[in-house]
């Protein structure tokens, strides 16, 4: 089954660094085949015989043992990124797609967060939540959005999460249909 991989919070400034090369010789050599990654944020797209969770906690053990930092992981398999994709709730008003983001988190988040995060939501701000995915328009950018700063922090979402932009969500599933 073709995987994708999502790795939050690696090579943000001098923090946690992980040479993508690195990170292939890794997971290759851990079983996985046909590995690919995408820009230097974390995005991998593989095959694998292991489901998405063990997937996402033997991600998880072999970069701490091989790197020496936690690293959080997320993992969906191409039919649910493709999913995520059709569903697109906010495409009709999201016009650039690097303001137009999707949170994957490791579960659904509680409706009291949902609740939370869309009352940070200043206008024309929009946050939808459908399953484990959150979507999120940030017309006026990303860096001084509370919306956004809440939606980094997976501490206040109460699970797992890792944010992509739409440009990069329909790459990955671009490298996913090509194995």
């Amino acid at each position: 089954m073709r995987e994708v991989v999502l790795l939050r919070g690696i090579n943000l400034g001098a923090r946690n660094r992980i040479a993508m090369a690195e990170l292939r010789e890794l997971l290759s050599g851990a079983g996985s085949r046909d590995v690919r990654t995408y820009l230097q944020s974390g995005n991998v797209v593989l095959t694998s015989d292991a489901g998405a969770d063990r997937l996402a906690r033997d991600c998880e053990r072999l970069l701490s043992e091989r790197f020496g930092f936690e690293v959080p992981v997320v993992v969906r398999d191409r039919d649910q990124l493709a999913e995520v994709v059709r569903l697109n709730p906010l495409g009709d008003i999201a016009t650039d797609p690097k303001r137009y983001q999707v949170s994957f988190l490791s579960a659904a988040p509680d409706a009291d967060v949902v609740r939370q995060l869309a009352a940070l939501a200043t206008e024309p701000e929009r946050i939808v939540a459908i399953g484990r995915e959150l979507y999120a328009w940030h017309p006026d950018g990303i860096a001084r959005s509370k919306l956004s700063a809440a939606l980094a922090s997976s501490r206040k979402l109460g699970v797992t999460a890792t944010a992509r932009n739409w440009t990069t969500v329909m790459k990955l599933l671009s490298l996913a249909d090509e194995g």
